[in-house]
């Protein structure tokens, strides 16, 4: 086996190599030399690596790398691409590793590049010609945007696990359940003209009235009729986030756009949720024909539930003294329990930090979450 860097390096490496995603192409960057970097890490320690395309992405990789044969085994799952970040809010260079405070700071230190660091670490200290059931690593693409990489993932079906751990930072506590998210961009258009008239116009403003008291009917129905009490916020919640029309006081408006955010818990898809929004829009549609268009902001992320007293999450829950949580924020994880494996979010860091300024690892998630993935890796692996 080459020599493989030590964890402080291979922290410094891939913070060092920007891998932001964007849905706009001047800041969106390939992560491709990440993949390298991690398909170099991994081929050394013995592993098996293939880095794959991802379609409908801006040079996008996801790497795939296997330690022995057969079904079965683990998949330790995390993506690459980290959010943009804040020019001048940060307080050193985000590509720098900077230790200071028992802290390690960079971009994609917490969320969540370094969890391939510890994985490396602590593959370096197990005996792998041990093995009695596959290993995989999946380092994934766009998880911060389209979520394309895992999804690409998922519908290959290249692997079949027994469990999988995604690392996303939870405090190294697993989480078996989260709430989905869906945006849609609602958009009236009316018919401009002089205020003084304002039958000759058709005021979109005036129509979209109309329109969020549907989806206000929507946001009641949702609250009413549907609920997980596991959650602080046990029903799906809709947010108006967003609304702009009309551009003088006399004129009428011609056109008025609303954002909305929608939450769903996981007993109900997306595709239910967007044909739900529809349904209740219908009668203003009907009124005013051809004058509504509703249309996702960027792809949406289903909801996701595994089992909280299923036969992994009680071990994972032992082996991390923690119990096992549920959280408001979306991960790759619906995609990832596709390939049939029962599925946990755990890994180091606070979620506190995801999307920060000055992000941040505390350096005494080091050596619990190396020895963590250790015991995992023995008991999904090796026992």
């Amino acid at each position: 086996m080459k020599k493989l860097p030590e964890i402080k390096s291979s922290f410094s490496q891939l913070i060092a190599t920007p891998s932001i995603s964007a849905l706009e192409a001047e800041h969106d960057m390939s992560n491709k030399a990440v993949i390298e970097l991690l398909h170099t890490w991994f081929s050394d320690l013995g592993m098996q690596c293939q880095s794959v395309p991802v379609a409908d992405t801006r040079n996008k990789h996801n790497l795939v790398a296997s330690f022995g044969q057969g079904q079965g085994g683990l998949l330790l799952a995390g993506h690459t691409d980290t959010v943009p970040f804040d020019e001048g809010r940060w307080s050193q260079d985000p590509f720098s590793l900077v230790e200071k405070d028992n802290r390690w700071y960079g971009l994609g230190a917490c969320d969540m590049k370094g969890f391939f660091a510890l994985v490396l670490e602590a593959l370096i200290e197990l005996p792998m010609d041990k093995f009695k059931r596959p290993l995989h690593i999946l380092a994934s693409a766009d998880e911060e945007t389209t979520m394309n990489g895992a999804k690409a993932f998922a519908a290959a079906k290249s692997i079949s696990p027994d469990y999988a751990i995604i690392g996303e930072p939870t405090s190294l506590k697993p989480v078996y359940m989260h709430k989905g998210h869906l945006t849609q961009g609602i958009r009236v258009t009316g018919r401009s003209g002089h205020s003084s008239d304002p039958a000759k116009g058709l005021n979109a403003i005036e129509v979209m009235h109309l329109v969020t008291g549907q989806l206000l009917k929507l946001k009641q129905h949702l609250a009413d009729n549907y609920r997980e009490d596991a959650f602080s916020v046990p029903y799906p919640t809709m947010n108006f986030g967003h609304i702009h029309g009309g551009d003088a006081a006399n004129r009428i408006c011609g056109c008025c756009d609303l954002h909305i955010d929608l939450r769903p818990i996981p007993c109900l898809a997306l595709e239910d949720l967007e044909l739900m929004v529809a349904n209740y829009l219908e009668p203003v549609c009907r009124q005013y024909p051809g004058c509504i268009s509703v249309a996702p902001l960027y792809p949406g992320s289903e909801p996701f539930a595994d089992k909280k007293d299923g036969s992994w999450t009680q071990l994972v829950a032992e082996l991390s003294e923690s119990q096992p949580e549920v959280v408001n924020y979306a991960t790759e994880a619906p995609y990832i329990s596709q390939l049939g494996c029962q599925t946990l979010v755990l890994g180091p860091g606070s979620i506190e930090q995801a999307h920060q300024p000055d992000e941040f690892l505390d350096i005494s998630y080091i050596g619990r979450t190396k020895d963590l993935l250790k015991k995992l890796i023995y008991h999904a692996c090796i026992k």
